[in-house]
């Protein structure tokens, strides 16, 4: 079983992986967003919490799953509805090319680095 072990197995995984992440995201999300019920002392005490820097750092990585789970969905429509299956690879590595460039530029303001 060799093909476990390839590229496409590899984008699969990741794929996966981003979308859970990115689901559970989405339930922390709601979570702060049903402090603001509680009223304005409670819900500014929670930004407080946010604005630490293990959340910086994991919201850099909701970044980085947001643009690897988008980017990686159009590759996975060109390869369905174009002509990509025979060279998916290629595909691959430009989309990771574009994510990391555009991971590097979202990632600045966030880290506030320059």
């Amino acid at each position: 079983m060799r093909y476990r072990w390839q590229l496409g197995f590899w984008a699969f995984l990741l794929m996966r992986i981003s979308g859970v992440a990115l689901t559970l995201y989405l339930i922390l999300h709601i979570y702060v967003l049903h402090h603001l019920l509680d009223g304005p002392a409670a819900f500014d005490e929670l930004m407080q919490t946010i604005q630490s820097p293990l959340f910086k750092v994991l919201e850099v990585a909701l970044l980085g799953a947001v643009l690897y789970h988008a980017l990686n969905g159009v590759r996975i429509l060109w390869i369905d509805f174009g002509s990509g299956a025979k060279n998916h690879q290629p595909w691959f590595w430009a989309t990771v090319s574009i994510g990391v460039v555009a991971f590097i530029l979202g990632a600045i303001p966030i880290l506030k680095i320059f």
